[in-house]
């Protein structure tokens, strides 16, 4: 069995990969500092808080490079284009100034001094052609398509998916994740590519628009770019959503698998909420309705309960947000008011690792000495005013350690608070609470895990539980 001392090394590094992550704002919305054209001579100005290429005829692919390359990321960007124009985002890209030659798979592929070569992240909205492959994984200046092609993907279903999920003439959202051989895209939050491949660890990011030969009438075509935001990962960060070899070894799994409802289902029913909820890009998302408490969608749990366990949930607000993930939840309960009675709509009864926006939302000066702030038991006992949250729209680590005698919340890796279960000051709390008037609060055996529906925007990913909790 793993020592406790390995066991803590993973978890530490865990932690701390995440919050290893550094947001880059790659256009700074009024001017092109940062960024070279190279390839080509179509044109780019800023218009509006937006990157602008212009097509022009008889000149070869033409690319808006970043001056800065990048390994290991996730790039999220909006897009605009002209069907008629073919256009997509490089990543992992190079150029150099004498031609250079590459042997992948065994064969060896020339790039021409000043050649722009590397992943692109498709851009295709033509309709008369019949193929809508935006988000496809192209190698540019070199071994072409991959994904649909040799790497995965089937082009008619990839064309099919593609039609349904794309917005010509819109602003249409792009999510890339490259993350050592992995590359996933995503278009407007439903998954496009995922492939595994190690040609380019790292390279430059670039707007491409591409050539239009010497056809006149398609001069002067635009794509459009905006909101073009880098976060930088360290070399060997964990990939959202799987498990590390270490992980595996000391008794991990995955909670959530990333991309389906598959282990989660309604508190109130057998079957996973018909909306207020979003699965896409590796992220579950609760809906915004206002704030209004399991009035939309209603709160999520898990379809197993669980006694003793070791859980890690990240977690990601939005300005003003407040949403809980609760443990040995007993759905078939009533819910109750604030003031303890019950009611017909509200959240699902359990103990709550509060999930607060502590400066913006009103609930943190409400309750007894901040017992409804950020990672406190909610309403019962307050988390340690030394915790160090990351900024809200920033992802955050949450650990929730449950063992027959002891609880204790951990955020971003530090304890913010242990209460014995049973124990007459959880007692003393509890009867001083809203939840007073429910026999045996907080003392069950097993339970279910719950992410919140509290009416704010809040986003869950990297579920993961070992059972028991290691010793």
């Amino acid at each position: 069995m793993p020592s406790l001392a390995f066991l803590l090394a993973v978890f530490a590094f865990y932690v701390l990969a995440l919050q290893s992550h550094a947001e880059i704002v790659l256009f700074n919305g009024q001017d092109l500092s940062g960024w070279v054209r190279r390839g080509g001579k179509a044109t780019y100005t800023v218009e509006n808080g937006e990157i602008v290429g212009h097509s022009v005829s008889g000149t070869p692919n033409t690319f808006l490079c970043t001056e800065k390359s990048f390994g290991d990321f996730v790039l999220e960007y909006e897009f605009k284009v002209d069907p008629r124009l073919n256009s997509g985002v490089q990543f992992r890209s190079e150029v150099f100034d004498q031609p250079t030659e590459r042997v992948l798979g065994g064969k060896t592929y020339k790039a021409g001094a000043g050649r722009v070569h590397g992943y692109q992240c498709e851009i295709d909205m033509d309709d008369t052609r019949g193929r809508w492959w935006s988000g496809g994984i192209y190698d540019e200046g070199r071994r072409g398509w991959l994904f649909p092609g040799p790497l995965g993907g089937d082009a008619a279903m990839f064309t099919e998916k593609g039609r349904a999920h794309s917005k010509p003439g819109e602003w249409n959202r792009v999510r890339i994740e490259a993350i050592g051989d992995s590359l996933k895209t995503w278009l407007n939050g439903e998954p496009r590519a995922a492939a595994r491949d190690s040609a380019t660890a790292r390279g430059f990011i670039a707007l491409q628009v591409h050539g239009i030969g010497k056809n006149q009438e398609l001069e002067g075509l635009q794509v459009r770019w905006r909101n073009l935001v880098l976060t930088e990962l360290p070399a060997g960060s964990p990939v959202p959503n799987t498990l590390t070899d270490a992980e595996k070894a000391s008794g991990w799994r995955l909670l959530w698998d990333g991309a389906t409802h598959d282990g989660w289902r309604s508190a109130k029913a057998d079957t996973f909420p018909g909306g207020g909820w979003t699965v896409a890009g590796g992220v579950i998302s609760v809906h915004d309705s206002g704030g209004e408490e399991a009035r939309n969608g209603g709160d999520i749990i898990t379809v197993g309960r669980f006694s003793t366990f070791e859980l890690l949930v990240d977690f990601r607000l939005t300005p003003g947000a407040n949403s809980g993930i609760k443990y040995l939840v007993q759905p078939g309960l009533p819910a109750i008011d604030p003031t303890g009675k019950t009611t017909a709509v509200g959240s699902a009864i359990g103990m709550e690792f509060q999930l607060l926006d502590d400066a913006r939302h009103p609930d943190a000066k409400k309750g007894r000495d901040g017992n409804r702030t950020l990672g406190s038991l909610y309403d019962l006992l307050p988390a340690s005013p030394a915790k160090k949250p990351n900024a809200v729209g920033e992802w955050n680590t949450a650990r929730i350690l449950v063992t027959e005698r002891k609880v204790e919340h951990w955020l971003n890796g530090s304890l913010v608070l242990a209460y014995e279960r049973s124990s007459p000051a959880l007692r003393d709390a509890v009867a001083r609470s809203k939840y007073r008037n429910i026999a045996g609060f907080g003392e069950w055996a097993d339970g279910h895990i719950l992410l919140q529906d509290h009416g704010d925007k809040v986003e869950f990913r990297s579920l993961k539980i070992r059972t028991p909790a290691a010793p």
